[in-house]
This record gives C-alpha cells, structure tokens and sequence, in this order.
C-alpha cells in the first residue's frame, strides 16, 4: 500500500523558487511523487510514496519558513496515485484571481467533522459547495447549492449573481481538503458577510471521521490522483478518470459508444476535434507500447 499525503499551507514564502529545487529533491531521493505547487503565498499539493519516504517529504516541507504547524490528511492506495514527482511555481496555489484575498488574515469559522451535520441540518444555514461541477456531480452533501462552475475562479461571479439568494443566511461551505474554502470564505467575509462557517479538513477529514451510519455525505468524493475518488473511511471509490477530459466516470461508462480509452467518453465526445482525438489516440499508442517494453510511460497527467 502507498501512503497518500494530502496538505496545504498558507504562509509569506519570500522566494519561492529558492524552495523548487531542494523540495524537489528530497521527494526524488526517497521515492515520493505527485504534485506540490509553491507560490508566494504558501503550498500545496498531494503527494504519494512508503511511509518513510512521506515522512521525510513532510519533515522537509514543515521545516520551509512558517509551515512548522503543517496539517495533512492522509489515506492509502493500492497502486501508484502519480507517475512521477512535480514541484511547480504558481501565482497561486489555489487560483481564485482575487488579489485582495488573504486567508492569513482571516477566515470563517472553522466547523469539526463531528459538529458539520448539526450545522447544516439548520434552517438558516444555506450550504455551499466549492468544487467544480465535474466533482460535485459524483457526490456532494445532501441540500447543499451547487454553484455549478467549472473553475474556482468562477466563484466570485457566481456569488456577486446569487448574493440576493443568502440575504438573513448563515453560510457553510466546503471542499475537498479545505483549501478553497480558505479563500472563499475570506472572500465572503470580504463582502460584508457576517457568519460564513467552513469544514475544517474538507470532505476528506469528514469521511474519515464520521461513521458511514451518521453521514449526510451522498456519493463519492473526486481526488486528483489515480484513485479518482474515494468513499467513506477514504476506501478507493470505483470511478475511473476520462484521460481526455479529465472527468470521472463509473467503470458501466466504458461501455458506452462515445468511449475509447484515453481519446473521448460520453462526456466529452462532442468537445473535441477530429485533429484532437488523432492526437490523443497517437498518447496512448505510445502508452501501450512502453508498457509492451515494460517501461514506466509518464503518460496522462493524473
């Protein structure tokens, strides 16, 4: 089994491309991959490896300046999650192209696991999910609003549209791994909201706690890694990932006509273009032919 480590940190990192090169080297000499973005104003990422490799990857990251209070998620998978190990420079580690947000300065209320059902289940808390439409569609809290954007730097615009809708509102929000709403509700608090309430540790630290028998979680939660999505008690869920587009299907999706591995699914057949399929059917021609020499083909990004 390999050790998933799922983390992000805001901190002032002066010169984050200081950082790149040694990070990235103490994650390639013990064997960890995935991806890990660094920006000015912190990190971000999941990473995947054994249980040493992890804990020297995570030593290192909670030595950089001001990340010694690092909090990460982890879980397990039974192959591989990445194909190799990126370290990557951004504006952002989460892009949200607000300038003025800062969750350093100040966030909303962070809400347990234990306590997030009792929360939503109030008649004056609206519940908003965070993530992109592709995530939302394969689960998502029970009444929760699905902003139904495609980029979480759609928010903004959805919320200045929508805004009237929460007027006398509490608002609970969510995501993944809690990232983004760091961000959203520092926005919200931006914009004269008064009670905005997060989860603390997104849908992952939730379907680790929370008892199957106790959940309002409907469905699965989509991971950006090989598992694609994962359960309650963070069990490998049974999606699969569309390496066209990206987006998850159920392994019966394979099936349908729009379907050829690596080239289009049902979802994306009618968004892509002749010379765009020859390309993606020319990847994994590539792809099947390093696994016939019993090469490691870095192929689709995960």
């Amino acid at each position: 089994m390999y050790t998933v480590a799922a983390l992000y940190h805001f901190t002032k990192f002066e010169d984050p491309a200081a950082l790149k090169g040694p990070l990235a080297a103490v994650c390639c000499s013990h064997g960890v991959s995935g991806t890990l973005l660094l920006a000015k104003e912190g990190i971000n990422g999941t990473i995947a490896g054994t249980r040493a490799g992890i804990d020297a990857a995570l030593a290192h990251i909670r030595a950089l300046p001001g990340c010694s209070d690092l909090e990460w998620k982890e879980s397990t998978a039974s192959v591989p999650p990445f194909n190799r190990m990126k370290v990557r420079l951004k504006r952002e580690i989460v892009t949200m192209g607000q300038p003025d947000v800062d969750p350093t300065a100040a966030v909303g209320r962070y809400v347990a696991p234990k306590d997030w059902n009792e929360l939503i289940a109030a008649p004056d808390v609206a519940v908003i999910d965070t993530r992109n439409d592709y995530e939302v569609a394969i689960g998502t809290f029970d009444g929760a609003i699905d902003p139904q954007t495609k980029s979480f730097g759609e928010f903004p615009a959805w919320w200045e549209e929508n805004k009237d809708r929460f007027h006398n509102k509490r608002i609970a929000m969510f995501c993944t791994g809690g990232i983004r709403c760091e961000k959203s509700t520092n926005f919200l608090i931006g914009q004269g909201v008064e009670e905005v309430y997060h989860l603390k540790g997104g849908i992952l630290k939730y379907l680790e706690e929370v008892p199957q028998e106790d959940s309002t979680w409907d469905g699965e939660c989509f991971v950006f890694d090989a598992r694609v999505s994962v359960g309650h008690g963070l069990a490998e869920g049974p999606h699969v990932l569309c390496y066209a587009c990206r987006r998850p299907l159920l392994p019966e999706d394979t099936a349908r006509a729009e379907y050829e591995e690596g080239v289009s699914c049902h979802q994306c057949a009618g968004e892509t273009s002749d010379r765009d399929k020859d390309r993606f059917r020319e990847r994994q021609k590539q792809i099947a032919l390093s696994k016939e020499r019993g090469e490691n083909h870095v192929g689709p990004k995960t």
